[in-house]
């Protein structure tokens, strides 16, 4: 069968055709996302920022109040004023109360709730809008501080904080209440920045607070405290900027953070909203989308079907049946169906199957016949090798006049005689060829007594059918070739192995061997013609195990282990083989 039919390849190319439309989307709507994103924290950004220099602009103007009335007329002739006793005499009280006017125009003329307070060190009164009370110096000295001070007052129904601002005159790197001659102190409650927070967020914001490392937090009066003060620990966590935008993840919840810094109040301005009230649209645009693209797979999934039902199912047939032709199996046909083209060409298919099986039954025996005869050939072309071997070892121990070994070699040369002209059969068993290859090292031992050699083969493989006269040209070159030449004692071994149809037979020496290079040349000669230079033994091997059992049978020349040459014979069973089942 096709690896891929028409079915699988309309579904493909529809998926092929939907990803990068899916890429796109994917990218067109990332690339929106972070624009809103980033515009919307950009936005919020300069909300803040805006809030934050309203909130500044207020407290600017409160500063300003304590400069603006230490230049008054009272309050500058009130450092000339001074007391005999400890009352007050009626001009001081007549000027205070003058003084006190004032101080309650100066608090009403802003919407912010505020005090302020008047400290003379001439009368040692601090004088209020509605009070004129002594104060002690030590208090005083340890009250004043340069900047904004804050102060936390915590109470039942919430805390909140004191922001107090200091102004004296003349000025000094170090306040020393014996020299100056006016102090000035405005204060106001974190109320005041609570009611604008109150505001600010009824303009569309979450939940906006002031956070200030150290000293605390300032709510709006409907905010989540518990969330926010989760929050404020999870940004401690890395160092705050002076303006910047975080995605904080609170209980598998991610919020999108705004901060923004106040180099005057030395507070942070913090917002945050869920990211999936922001994303919320987008994520529904997304769901239509993916559920379109589903719905139009779905549907191309479905008109993929029908053309596979009206025409890659008849065709997978036609196909099935020209793989089963391919395989061999003459006897295939095609089951008519209907009346259109597929059962014209179903019909054309069995007629044109019936004829080629009766041709192919002619060829094929043709064909047997000629492939029967070569292998005779082949076959025919290793006795004279042997025997050239065999008669001039006899003839050498005759020379010596070793009639024990001429003997040992005629009784062995007569069983192996007795075995070539037998060979009527196109296939032996193992045992029978092990047999034989193992009266040949028996002549070859007497020959040379230094020679040893182990036929190590399984019992079950010694069952398995082989080409006869395959096994003893190998062990022949092993001897003739590997140990004859060196003066050392000889090994000789042969193994067998079997793994499921895989059969192998390895034939190996410890003796002179081949360099790399001469084992490639040797391999290569292998495939191609016979010719002068190349002997017939190896070649005729590998080419009769080639044509017996097919192209992956043969020779492989490798190195071996003992320290001379590894010739390794191998073969595939076939499938139909009676005798599997004893391996």
């Amino acid at each position: 069968m096709y690896r891929y039919n028409l079915f699988t390849k309309i579904v493909s190319i529809m998926v092929i055709m939907l990803i990068p439309i899916t890429i796109l989307y994917f990218y067109s709507n990332k690339t929106t996302t972070d624009v809103l994103r980033t515009e919307l924290n950009t936005s919020n950004s300069n909300q803040l920022s805006f809030f934050q220099n309203q909130v500044e602009s207020n407290m600017e103007l409160l500063s300003s109040w304590p400069i603006l009335l230490i230049h008054d007329p009272d309050i500058l002739s009130l450092k000339d004023t001074y007391l005999k006793g400890t009352h007050l005499n009626l001009d001081a009280i007549n000027l205070i109360k003058r003084i006190q006017t004032k101080i309650s125009i100066q608090e009403s003329s802003s919407n912010w709730k505020s005090k302020l307070y008047l400290y003379s060190p001439s009368i040692h009164r601090m004088v209020s809008e509605n009070d004129a009370i002594p104060y002690s110096d030590e208090d005083l000295k340890r009250e004043v501080k340069s900047g904004w001070h804050v102060e936390k007052i915590v109470e039942q129904d919430g805390d909140h904080f004191v922001f107090s601002w200091f102004s004296f005159t003349p000025f000094m790197s170090e306040f020393t209440p014996e020299k100056v001659n006016t102090i000035m102190k405005v204060e106001f409650d974190s109320r005041n920045i609570e009611d604008m927070l109150d505001k600010f967020k009824s303009d569309g914001r979450r939940d906006p607070f002031y956070y200030k490392q150290g000293t605390g937090l300032i709510f709006n009066r409907s905010a989540d405290k518990l969330l926010a003060n989760e929050l404020v620990k999870r940004l401690e966590q890395e160092q705050l900027k002076q303006s910047e935008n975080r995605t904080v993840n609170i209980n598998g919840e991610s919020y999108s953070v705004n901060i923004v810094y106040s180099d005057k109040m030395g507070w942070y301005l913090i917002d945050y909203m869920p990211l999936s009230e922001i994303l919320h649209p987008i994520q529904t645009s997304n769901r239509l989308f993916y559920f379109a693209i589903g719905a139009l797979l779905l549907m191309s999934c479905l008109v993929a079907y029908l053309l596979y039902v009206q025409v890659q199912v008849p065709v997978r047939l036609l196909v099935g049946g020209f793989q089963r032709l391919k395989q061999g199996d003459y006897s295939a046909r095609v089951e008519i169906k209907g009346k259109n083209e597929f059962s014209f060409l179903s019909g054309r298919f069995n007629s044109m199957v019936e004829q080629i099986q009766k041709l192919i039954e002619n060829v094929l025996m043709e064909k047997i016949h000629v492939r029967e005869a070569r292998l005779k050939q082949l076959q025919s072309q290793i006795n004279p090798h042997f025997f050239y071997n065999c008669f001039s070892f006899i003839t050498s121990m005759a020379k010596l006049d070793n009639m024990g070994a001429v003997v040992g070699m005629s009784h062995n040369l007569s069983r192996y005689y007795r075995y070539t002209t037998r060979q009527e059969r196109d296939l032996v068993a193992l045992s029978e060829e092990t047999e034989f290859v193992t009266h040949y090292l028996e002549i070859q031992k007497m020959r040379m007594s230094r020679l040893q050699y182990e036929v190590l083969i399984p019992p079950q493989m010694r069952k398995r059918d082989l080409p006869p006269l395959v096994l003893q040209p190998l062990v022949e070159n092993a001897v003739i070739h590997g140990i004859e030449p060196v003066s050392k004692e000889g090994l000789v071994r042969i193994t067998g192995t079997c793994n499921g149809r895989v059969m192998t037979l390895t034939v190996e020496d410890d003796g002179k061997g081949m360099t790399p290079e001469e084992i490639i040349v040797l391999e290569n000669k292998l495939g191609k013609a016979m010719d002068e230079e190349m002997g017939c033994g190896l070649w005729n091997v590998h080419q009769r195990m080639r044509l017996r059992f097919g192209e992956d049978a043969g020779l492989t020349i490798a190195p071996s282990s003992l320290g001379g040459l590894q010739v390794k014979l191998q073969w595939l069973l076939p499938l139909t083989d009676n005798n599997m089942d004893d391996i």
